[in-house]
């Protein structure tokens, strides 16, 4: 289960987000329940408690000049109870992409009857 926030990259309306992740589905070859936050409920999102907070504090004071030294403090952050790992991504990702209503048709989506928009299951090609 993906718990994820009602706007932004993972958004519940967003296209790509639920293309790439019926490719992963795939890839695992299990299915995936995603429950998106109610929008303007972020602050709910328990990473965000358990962790950013730390984060904060680890670089208090800290020049953040490069993005090696901002990945190297947030992999210096210790919490209880959460083991810290961070690197960078610097794989391209192209901006501006679209899915059609065509490449929408083949993600195998199941809602949920509670809020079917945010809440909802994607099974793998061929499972349906």
């Amino acid at each position: 289960m993906i718990t994820a926030d009602g706007g932004g990259s993972n958004g519940y309306r967003l296209r790509l987000w639920k293309f790439e992740l019926q490719g992963l589905v795939d890839e695992l070859g299990f299915p995936v329940t995603v429950c998106h936050l109610p929008p303007g409920t972020s602050k709910w999102n328990k990473i965000e408690h358990r962790l950013f907070s730390f984060i904060t504090q680890n670089w208090r004071g800290k020049p953040l000049i490069t993005h090696q030294v901002i990945v190297s403090l947030i992999a210096a952050t210790t919490t209880t109870g959460l083991r810290v790992r961070s690197r960078i991504d610097d794989r391209p990702y192209p901006k501006g992409r679209r899915i059609s209503d065509a490449q929408l048709a083949l993600v195998h989506l199941e809602p949920h009857v509670f809020h079917g928009e945010w809440n909802y299951t994607i099974h793998p090609t061929g499972s349906l």
